[in-house]
């Protein structure tokens, strides 16, 4: 079993960054292709980025291609989300997902396909 933790959170404010981090415990990730998700009360759950298990594959969704990078530290069994130039419209819970059913050479971002999810982490871009 998989369990995920996302951290690095909080307010910014418009044109900031944050780093949100996803630490696996109770296996590796090595296997792993890892997604970032986000959604805000009221509103439908969007895919942000994707990362294939061996860091090979990387996708972003139109809205944050060119500002999010989407990293891995296997050796640290830790994913990352760099966010830059950040929007209002970037502000909400930012969840990571794991599953090692997928392809090893793409990734998806389908919910239904991914297996481990983290509890999210707020993000809120304001001045």
């Amino acid at each position: 079993q998989v369990q995920l933790v996302e951290s690095g959170g909080g307010l910014v404010q418009p044109g900031g960054s944050l780093r949100l981090s996803c630490a696996a415990t109770g296996h590796t990730l090595n296997y792993y292709n890892i997604g970032w998700f986000r959604q805000a009360p009221g509103k439908e759950r969007e895919g942000v980025s994707c990362i294939t298990e061996n860091d090979d594959f990387t996708y972003y969704s139109h809205s944050v291609k060119g500002r999010f990078t989407i990293s891995r530290d296997n050796a640290k069994n830790t994913a990352y989300l760099q966010m830059d130039s950040l929007k209002p419209e970037d502000t909400d819970v930012y969840h990571c997902a794991a599953t090692n059913k997928g392809l090893a050479s793409i990734c998806i971002l389908n919910p239904a396909t991914l297996d481990y999810w983290g509890q999210g982490i707020q993000v809120a871009v304001s001045s």
